[in-house]
């Protein structure tokens, strides 16, 4: 069995943040899950996570995830280090199992990395090994230490090294696979001998060469899968890198970024073949996006489903579902629950909410629709306002299809509007309109000669 125990108990004092580090996202999502996925895509059975500061919020956020919490024992007299931190989860493998070290602040590695440095660690049938890799600026790492025939006999910290040490590129990257058998055992002999006072886990090395114990390494290719985070300035260093394989797969799938760098996608949203995004786009969350789409400008869609041949421009959509060969903005705003059909337009400053707005309908510019069922080839004329709160709750309107609603008009929910209702520009509808009848609700005009003059405003 595959086991993975995941270091997240540190406190991240350099983010200089009362969220726990592991919980600091990336494209929307917490560094830590992207860890356990990685786990998760590579097979490995179970996953437990070591946590200390900030652990409520973490337990609080992954509950409903598969996976085990241990808790880090905090305070003074405790050892800390990675070695004192894998002994919580001792309980949670057993010898016969593999067991995989991870950080939960490394949230670059890829799951095709772990298959292959765990099928390399069982095949060579080594007690432990090690994810090394070759850097031009070593500094701050745990360096990889080899005798003449090239066998790693230690790990030596940046702080324990000696001016030679030093000089070494190969570095460790915090990632490691056990036998359980081994890892358990050797845990036992960890002391707190070095700079830190600390209890490392790669001291075991050392012990596991010196009882002629086999310890692999197996080199990375890309080095930014373990990049670190300790600052928002690393934050900012790995959302880049992982914006850049987002957008990525998503080109390779046939979709296009007309300037990939300006676009935020998370890895979440679904997105279909020969859309094209414009630079300043932001997709969140669960979106789906249909094919042959166009988004324009600073559109931001969240948790929401597009359907084909669509354009969105310059809009906010939040939570909705949007038809097909539809058009959206500029600057319209979609709140929870519109559910918009196909061939419509939704304009300039139109705010549509928990509303559905049927197939051929259109609302051109300066309208609120909330809490509505409009039909269909409904027009929707500009300044309409559904009036759907009276001061203690929300009332909807019906509007049937092919309905007209003249510029300027409100509709004082509970209302209906039946099929092919016209309604007067300027007026204020509290009844029932039925099918065919034009409403009109306004007051006689009066144009009163001289009125001006006596006013002395001529």
């Amino acid at each position: 069995m595959k086991i993975s125990i995941v270091l997240a108990a540190g406190e991240g004092t350099r983010m200089k943040s009362k969220t726990p580090k592991v919980l600091h996202e990336i494209l929307g999502k917490p560094m830590l899950e992207y860890v356990i996925d990685s786990a998760r895509e590579s097979n490995i059975e179970k996953v437990s996570v070591i946590i200390g500061h900030g652990k409520e919020k973490i337990n609080e956020y992954f509950q409903t995830k598969d996976v085990v919490f241990r808790e880090q024992p905090m305070g003074e007299g405790i050892p800390y280090g990675t070695g004192f931190a894998v002994m919580q989860a001792d309980g949670d493998y057993n010898d016969e199992d593999t067991v995989i070290i991870l950080n939960g602040d490394t949230p670059l590695i890829e799951s095709k990395t772990l298959d292959e440095f765990i099928k390399y660690h069982e095949q060579g049938n080594f007690s432990c090994t090690i994810l090394t890799a070759e850097m031009e600026n070593p500094y701050g790492y745990g360096r990889i230490v080899r005798d003449e025939d090239a066998k790693i006999y230690k790990i030596v910290e940046q702080k324990d090294a000696n001016e030679k040490e030093k000089l070494i590129r190969e570095i460790n990257s915090g990632i490691f696979a056990f036998k359980g058998e081994d890892l358990r055992r050797t845990l036992k002999s960890l002391n707190t001998d070095n700079a830190q006072g600390e209890l490392y886990l790669t001291d075991l090395i050392k012990t596991l060469f010196e009882e002629g114990k086999r310890v692999g390494g197996y080199r990375l290719r890309n080095n930014s899968e373990i990049l670190g985070v300790n600052s928002r300035d690393h934050l900012s260093k790995c959302t880049e890198i992982m914006r850049d394989r987002v957008n990525r797969y998503y080109m390779l799938e046939g979709v296009t970024l007309i300037d990939p760098k300006s676009v935020i996608i998370e890895s979440s949203v679904k997105i279909g073949r020969d859309t094209v995004i414009y630079p300043g786009a932001i997709l969140q969350g669960s979106t789906e996006i249909g094919e042959n789409c166009t988004i324009y400008g600073t559109t931001r869609i969240v948790n929401s489903k597009i359907g084909d041949n669509t354009t969105i421009d310059n809009a906010l959509i939040e939570d909705s579902t949007v038809g097909d060969s539809t058009k959206i903005g500029p600057y319209a705003h979609l709140r929870p629950k519109a559910n918009v059909g196909d061939n419509v337009k939704i304009g300039n400053f139109v705010e549509v909410k928990n509303s559905n707005f049927g197939n051929g309908s259109k609302a051109g510019h300066l309208a609120y629709i909330g809490d509505a069922d409009v039909g269909e080839n409904v027009n929707v004329g500009c300044g309409v306002i559904f009036v759907n709160y009276d001061g203690k709750g929300k009332h909807r309107t019906e509007v049937g299809d092919n309905a007209f609603l003249g510029s300027n008009a409100n509709l004082v929910a509970p209302v209906k509007v039946e099929e092919y209702g016209y309604i007067a520009a300027g007026s204020t509808i509290t009844k029932d309109v039925l099918e065919g009848q034009l409403s009109v609700e306004r007051a006689k005009q009066r144009n009163v000669d001289g009125w001006v003059e006596k006013k002395g405003l001529k």
